[in-house]
């Protein structure tokens, strides 16, 4: 079997409309998938690199939900495909070609854009999310799909039960075939011999195209369906048709598996936190994986000790484990566990700790930031205290569940 010609009959859709809900204020004014994650890059990135990396040239974008910025990063960062060769990259907003409305959900995203298998037939059509972090060769999930000849192959990892009751539950036999599926469930079923852990679906999909265009056909003519394939369209061909799981290993390192969905404020902090420790789950720096972005033209990240101040940026007291992005100038701070994005100003007597500060934001001096997000192109003056007192904070910004303050873009603080 000739996996390159396989994947080159595949025809990647990613799914890059979602409103975010979960992440407001981050996308109060952007779609999710271009919130930035882990100082330069941006959510999408991780699953566009997966493509990439695995060979796939032809990718649609489906976007809706106030998708300039990410229809700028994609043309900015991403037109890297030659045309002459059938590759493409493109961005496709809601046509309403056979329906006057919008995207009632992940299944009727691709009902409504049904035009594209007609024009393309691809013998398989993989489907995307764009906002999950993870290293995935989808090569790997292909050949597993050839060999079960599958009409639809699901992803799937295993999470700890607590956080398994936001997602799709697996459940399958020995060869893999999925005989039951809770989509969300209160109580998620466990994995046999291990009571703490479910097997929950990672949103990524193989389908035969056939099977594909007539699940769907059917499923838009459902009065009484929510058009998602994981409520929907998976739980439907269970009973009808050869749906498979692939268990999920992290692209060149078997034994890991980092996948995460972030689509919740608390999720999508602790994860950009997992990438301060000394040794992240999810490496930046395989160079035999890369994650590749657009990164804005900026100086250097500078560091600058104040007169008296012990600040450094290695195996100092005052800045570690951090993650700091170009164009950034930290003079005589305190940063500990933190993210800086791009051309982030970080004032003296200051102490940022367990925060994420997106681009181009300015803390004065003797500023103090704690279990923070503070949105692109926030301004915080002199003296100003967020994240030491919830009440105070409550009147002012948004609380995740988690107890974590979020600074919305662009605000006025005084």
């Amino acid at each position: 079997m000739n996996l390159k010609n396989e994947m080159r009959g595949t025809l990647c859709i990613l799914m890059a409309g979602g409103k975010g809900e979960r992440l407001y204020p981050l996308t109060k004014a952007r779609a999710k998938p271009s919130v930035r994650f882990g100082g330069i890059y941006r959510i999408v990135d991780f699953t566009l690199s997966n493509c990439l990396n695995s060979d796939i040239r032809r990718i649609y974008v489906l976007t809706q939900y106030r998708s300039l910025s990410l229809d700028r990063h994609i043309r900015l960062g991403w037109n890297i495909f030659n045309h002459e060769l059938d590759e493409f990259i493109e961005c496709v907003p809601p046509q309403q070609r056979n329906v006057d409305r919008w995207y009632r959900g992940t299944a009727d995203s691709i009902y409504q854009n049904i035009y594209i298998l007609q024009r393309e037939r691809p013998k398989r059509v993989l489907i995307l999310s764009g906002d999950h972090v993870y290293k995935m060769n989808y090569n790997d999930m292909l050949a597993f799909h050839i060999e079960k000849q599958a009409d639809l192959t699901v992803a799937g990892v295993e999470a700890p039960k607590d956080e398994a009751k936001g997602f799709g539950v697996i459940g399958c036999d020995d060869d893999f075939r999925i005989v039951d599926w809770e989509e969300k469930p209160a109580e998620p079923k466990t994995i046999p011999g291990k009571p703490d852990k479910s097997f929950v679906s990672m949103g990524v999909y193989i389908f035969d195209t056939e099977a594909l265009v007539k699940n769907v056909i059917g499923d838009a003519k459902d009065s009484n369906s929510s058009h998602d394939f994981g409520k929907d369209i998976v739980h439907k061909m269970i009973k009808s048709n050869r749906v498979y799981v692939h268990s999920f290993r992290e692209a060149n390192k078997e034994s890991n598996a980092y996948w995460r969905d972030i689509g919740t404020l608390d999720a999508y902090w602790q994860a950009n936190m997992d990438l301060c420790s000394e040794t992240p789950l999810c490496n930046l720096y395989d160079r035999d994986w890369p994650i590749r972005t657009y990164q804005e033209q900026v100086p250097p990240a500078k560091i600058v000790a104040s007169y008296g101040s012990n600040c450094s940026v290695s195996g100092g007291l005052e800045t570690v484990n951090c993650i700091i992005s170009g164009g950034c100038v930290v003079s005589g701070a305190k940063i500990v566990r933190s993210v800086l994005s791009h051309s982030v100003v970080v004032g003296e007597g200051s102490v940022v700790e367990d925060a994420v500060l997106l681009d181009e934001c300015r803390i004065g001096k003797n500023v103090k930031v704690k279990r923070a997000i503070i949105d692109h192109e926030v301004s915080i003056p002199d003296g100003v205290t967020i994240g030491y007192n919830q009440e105070d904070d409550k009147r002012r910004f948004t609380i995740s569940p988690g107890g974590v303050v979020v600074v919305p873009k662009g605000i006025s603080l005084k």
